[in-house]
């Protein structure tokens, strides 16, 4: 079934790439072919930029109504045909089921907040200074958008930037990650295809870094550059795009840290701890990377969570009781295992030690961890997680704040306000009271400080993230010049 996926999607077009490269995408959990395809290279590229900048003219001019039922129908879509995606997802990505679930649902729920922003593009009719004069203020279209989208989530992560972009009237070209580059890419072009998107408007170039350097990036023709990725590249693109002044958003790595404080609800926590650190495989921008506990909570919460972690089920997600499958390769088996070694070696203990069996890591806690020790200090992106413990409410602020990440994290406290009130006090764009860190509402802002990014996603901060600001001003009266 996913053999079709073989082609690039560029000006409502399926057709071959012109590189002399050609990809496998593989099963990251058995490593059997998937699907091969011809990858695009910088013709390809500008291709698909020419394409989305002629349609994106009469896009723009279609009625906000014809607009928000696209995106309305492509939601329709997506909820028919969510066994579909969800098989994707856990062949392609490796996620569980219950991971591809919530992940169709929550690209249905941006997809249909998205829907309403054709009507939310609000202007404004403002006094002047200059008698006789009228101020208009109009949020138009940023004109084409050029999204780079991750493998973890991959079709809701791309759908976040895609649908609000659409729905504002600009143009996309979207570079998938390559080892999900059906469930982050292709596969949305038919869905929006069989939505009715005018030819041309949404294109999908899947292509490999090494081969088209900055390409993606550089090109004159988008104004946005929307990317979903490491720290590391993130600054990268940024830079090109200050050079190039692009505006630019960035969803970037996270370091989250759950704070559980000495009046916790431990087997609460514990249970919050579970589900924040293990879903995806810790494959996720949110997850919990460090876990601060107050002396007095620790040995109870230490219990209940290793009890709750050592009943998780791992191994082949097609098995729908799995909930830690496959990393998406092996390097980051590797790359994991090697931050626990040396944080090992440093006076770190497993509280539980999980086997490797090929792609997938069983979860594994460390104990005696301190927060200058690469498990806390690395964004793990797996199913490993560092305990640290600390005497005061204060103490714990101080931890986890000493890193240069702020996405998400979570505040576990025996009353809500003293919850909220240490939660004002770390440094992160969200954080969650009673809760994980990985939350993500599609009217709310989404997005990081520090080192986790730039703008935010979601609601009308989407709107305006995709959008540009445009001034015009009607003298009414004649003007008296002073000269």
């Amino acid at each position: 079934m996913y053999k079709k996926f073989n082609k690039q999607y560029i000006g409502g077009e399926w057709i071959e790439g012109n590189s002399d490269r050609v990809y496998v995408d593989q099963n990251p959990y058995n490593e059997e072919t998937i699907s091969e395809i011809r990858l695009a290279n910088e013709k390809d590229i500008d291709k698909a930029y020419q394409a989305a900048k002629e349609a994106q003219k009469e896009w723009e001019q279609v009625n906000p109504y014809q607009r928000q039922a696209i995106i309305e129908k492509a939601a329709q879509i997506v909820e028919r045909r969510r066994d579909e995606i969800v098989k994707v997802l856990v062949e392609e990505n490796g996620a569980s089921y219950t991971k591809a679930n919530i992940e169709v649902s929550a690209a249905i729920g941006i997809m249909k907040e998205s829907a309403t922003f054709p009507l939310r593009m609000h202007g404004q009719i403002m006094p002047s200074i200059i008698p006789g004069k009228e101020n208009r203020v109009f949020h138009n279209p940023a004109g084409v958008v050029g999204i780079i989208s991750p493998f973890n989530f991959p079709f809701h992560l791309t759908m976040r930037s895609l649908a609000p972009a659409l729905a504002t009237g600009n143009g996309v070209v979207l570079k998938p990650d390559l080892q999900t580059m059906i469930s982050g890419g292709l596969i949305l072009g038919e869905i929006f295809e069989e939505a009715g998107i005018p030819k041309g408007l949404f294109n999908i170039t899947v292509c490999s870094s090494s081969e088209i350097k900055d390409a993606f990036i550089e090109h004159p023709i988008p104004q946005i550059i929307s990317f979903t990725g490491s720290t590391p590249v993130g600054r990268h693109i940024g830079e090109l795009c200050g050079r190039h002044l692009k505006r630019v958003a960035l969803e970037l790595g996270g370091n989250n840290v759950m704070i559980v404080l000495k009046d916790a609800d431990v087997q609460r926590a514990a249970a919050s701890a579970a589900f924040g650190k293990f879903l995806n495989s810790g494959q996720i921008c949110m997850s919990l990377n460090r876990i601060v506990v107050e002396r007095p909570a620790y040995e109870a919460f230490m219990k209940a969570f290793v009890d709750k972690a050592s009943q998780i089920k791992y191994g082949d997600p097609k098995n729908e009781d799995v909930v830690v499958g496959p990393l998406i390769n092996n390097k980051q088996i590797k790359r994991i295992q090697n931050l626990i070694d040396k944080s090992i070696a440093l006076g770190a203990e497993y509280a539980l030690k999980g086997e490797v069996e090929g792609n997938v890591l069983a979860p594994t806690i460390l104990t005696n961890v301190t927060n200058d020790m690469p498990i806390a200090q690395e964004e793990i992106f797996g199913p490993a997680v560092g305990v640290i413990v600390v005497d005061s409410e204060e103490e714990a602020i101080r931890v986890a704040n000493d890193s240069d990440y702020g996405l998400s994290g979570a505040v576990h406290a025996g009353t809500t306000e003293r919850g909220v009130e240490v939660a004002k006090q770390i440094v992160t764009g969200m954080i969650h009271v009673n809760d994980q860190g990985v939350n993500d509402e599609p009217i709310v802002a989404f997005g990081g400080e520090k080192a986790s990014g730039l703008g935010r996603y979601g609601g009308e901060w989407a709107i305006h993230e995709f959008t540009t600001t445009k001034w015009i001003s009607v003298q009414t009266d004649p003007r008296e010049y002073p000269f």
